[in-house]
């Protein structure tokens, strides 16, 4: 029988690479619009930019070294006929990744975006560390990861979890792994691409790649496109996402390609908080300055202000003795808010996280911008994997979680929080973390007003995006928010 890995050795373009010079992207983009290869695009500098933040940390990084799973340990344990009948499926174990795995990127936009050309300067500019290299066109990754998945299947039975094993194999071809044109459109894929994608990141693998659609567009209408969604959650969660096509407001200034939240606290957490700060700010005719606000006698510091944008870490802002008042203060003079060093807040941090809360709703019901750079993902801000684990647990018991929630990877239940108020809630209630049914909800409720102001539709409104209307469109919006400053009052 032919070796399963043969044909995906000829098709990979894994290469062992050496970059003693430490070229990076900016390097070469500055290079071809100097010698007039390229125009100077700011947007397009933004992109880049992104890449070379990338860069940087994988500079420092050294992928651990690949763990193959045993062909018996992925398959199932045997049980008795008795055991079988009446013994449950256990929980999905949750996938760790390495703490030091750097976040790849996923750039999506129409033809003639540069997709292909930003890939060049990034696949060929990798650090000397980054000894071995792969990238493929993604139509072609999958059809060889069926081969093999496949050819296992031949050889040791239907009955086993042959992603994981295929996932190790395509590990150990390199740590940085770079996908032309990432699309899904078969049912197949769809079915494998989270287990698959996870598994390589638990690897230590580091995903860069290209598509023609945001993760929330891909295998629309296809056949079992709720089994899908946990994948483009992953997606959007482990990997940046970044908009290659160009929009800008009606001082022709480019929005940001990324969303407005980011986590890890690494290198690029940085360069977000300031690109985001720079465009919601004026800094051509209010450079950034400190700023002070007055609020029943007392002071409030705003470390960073240009224009109607105020710059904060979180200690500065939640840190300090602050609360509804002074929040509502800062919601009169600023329209933007971008809090950087956001931690995760467990048990141990409740007061700091009812503050926090308090924050967010005031920046929701003034219907303002609000940017963070976070140390977990938004759905792990107020209660970590641990302690929702312990709730499953307490609603498994009390038979108040539904039979797919309680079959669901603890981060899937996470995320759906983001976007579920009820589910939120009912989570919450399995839970002893919380003083009261008010406290739940305050919860609950300001993960779904973070997920809402996380939406393009959210973000672009009232800032004259030339698409939704230019000067026009702003000037309305100024309008409503001078009404409820006055209602505020």
């Amino acid at each position: 029988m032919q070796k399963p890995g043969s044909g995906f050795d000829r098709i990979m373009a894994t290469v062992s690479h050496s970059n003693p010079d430490m070229w990076g992207p900016l390097n070469e983009y500055d290079e071809r619009v100097q010698t007039r290869q390229l125009r100077e695009d700011e947007h397009q500098r933004g992109i880049v930019q992104s890449l070379q933040d990338l860069h940087d940390m994988l500079k420092d990084y050294h992928a651990p070294g690949v763990v193959h799973p045993s062909i018996e340990s992925l398959k199932p344990s045997s049980r008795s006929i008795f055991g079988a009948l009446f013994h449950s499926k256990p929980p999905k174990r949750r996938t760790r990744l390495p703490p030091n795995l750097p976040k790849g990127l996923y750039m999506f936009g129409d033809v003639g975006s540069g997709k292909t050309m930003l890939m060049d300067m990034f696949y060929d500019t990798l650090p000397h560390n980054i000894t071995s290299k792969t990238r493929i066109h993604f139509h072609n990754f999958m059809q060889d990861v069926h081969k093999r998945l496949h050819a296992m299947k031949m050889e040791h039975g239907t009955d086993m979890d042959a992603v994981q094993y295929v996932a190790a194999d395509i590990a150990e071809k390199g740590s940085v792994l770079c996908f032309d044109e990432f699309q899904c459109t078969d049912v197949a894929d769809a079915m494998i691409l989270r287990s698959l994608l996870e598994a390589l990141m638990s690897h230590g693998v580091v995903l860069v790649t290209t598509s023609n659609r945001h993760p929330n567009d891909l295998y629309k209408n296809g056949i079992q496109r709720e089994s899908f969604i946990p994948c483009i959650n992953l997606l959007k969660t482990s990997l940046r996402v970044l908009n290659l096509d160009s929009t800008t407001d009606y001082r022709k200034i480019p929005r940001p390609p990324s969303g407005v939240y980011h986590h890890p606290l690494d290198k690029a957490a940085i360069t977000h908080a300031d690109r985001w700060f720079r465009f919601f700010g004026d800094f051509e005719n209010e450079p950034p300055h400190a700023a002070t606000q007055q609020v029943w006698g007392r002071k409030i510091e705003i470390p960073k202000a240009s224009g109607s944008a105020a710059m904060f870490k979180f200690d500065e802002l939640i840190g300090r003795a602050t609360g509804a008042a002074d929040y509502l203060e800062l919601m009169r003079s600023y329209h933007a808010f971008v809090v950087t060093g956001v931690p995760g807040m467990t048990h141990r941090e409740r007061d700091l996280a009812r503050r926090f809360i308090t924050f967010i709703d005031a920046v929701y019901e003034s219907r303002a911008k609000l940017v963070l750079t976070t140390a977990v993902p938004l759905f792990q801000l107020f209660m970590s994997p641990d302690e929702v684990d312990d709730a499953l647990d307490g609603g498994r018991k009390t038979g108040s979680v539904k039979h797919a929630e309680d079959h669901e990877g603890v981060d899937d239940v996470m995320r759906q929080m983001m976007d579920d108020l009820g589910m939120s809630m009912n989570m919450l209630k399995n839970s002893s973390l919380f003083s009261g049914d008010e406290e739940r909800f305050a919860f609950s409720r300001a993960l779904s007003r973070l997920s809402e102001m996380g939406s393009q539709e959210w973000v672009e409104r009232g800032l004259g995006m030339e698409h939704r209307g230019g000067l026009n469109e702003k000037e309305g919006w100024q309008r409503v928010r001078s009404r409820w400053r006055e209602d505020s009052m």
